[in-house]
């Protein structure tokens, strides 16, 4: 029970409540994961050098897709950009009716959208620098903007088929669970982010 459960939790505290207190950044608090995941293998004996490979290797390909993804979302941007495309965003963003609200729920629906066929990195890097100038042009808070943005591509990990969640779900889960139920089971709780989007969306005093 200990090593199964105890030391997961404790992790998983020690990493969210390093950066809820302000001790780390995200950033700071990813290396704090590591090493307490490093340590709960060792307590483990599961350390050996098929394990430290095998890590390593699936440290190396993240990485390289991750630095990929942002060489390419780079060069797209300086194409589109070069072809006039923010002038595009800004025509569309101007001529939809009811104003920077509307413009922002467009921007909203599409990163939605995306969330099922995109995982989060993908429209980071690429749909988020293209749509968020015009916003802000338009005169809304960026810390706004960004947290209702990170609740919209939170969503993004439980929609199918490519959401993160539900892949660490069909990995854990009993053979006997179909994938069509997990995806069943997850709705409520994408229903739940949405309500909480849109709640941010209508009250900014919650998080300004």
């Amino acid at each position: 029970m200990f090593k199964t459960l105890a030391l997961p939790i404790v992790l998983i505290f020690l990493v969210l409540g390093s950066i809820f207190a302000g001790i780390a950044t995200p950033t700071e608090a990813a290396a704090i994961g590591a090493f307490g995941a490093l340590l709960i293998a060792l307590i483990n004996r599961k350390v050996n050098l098929n394990f430290i490979k095998e890590t390593s290797e699936k440290t190396a390909v993240v990485s390289t897709m991750i630095f990929t993804i942002l060489i390419g979302a780079s060069i797209f941007s300086l194409i589109f950009r070069g072809v006039g495309g923010d002038e595009l965003i800004d025509l569309i963003f101007n001529s939809l009716p009811g104003g920077s609200f509307t413009a922002l729920i467009f921007v909203l629906i599409i990163i939605f959208l995306l969330g099922f066929i995109l995982d989060f990195i993908e429209i980071c890097y690429v749909i988020v620098p293209l749509v968020a100038p015009p916003l802000l042009m338009m005169g809304f808070d960026p810390v706004w903007l960004a947290i209702l943005f990170a609740i919209n591509l939170q969503t993004s990990f439980l929609t199918p088929p490519f959401g993160f969640s539900l892949f660490y779900l069909r990995g854990v889960a009993d053979e006997s669970i179909q994938t069509k139920e997990i995806y069943k089971g997850v709705v409520p709780f994408i229903l739940i982010q949405i309500i909480i989007l849109f709640t941010v969306m209508l009250f900014p005093v919650l998080i300004i």
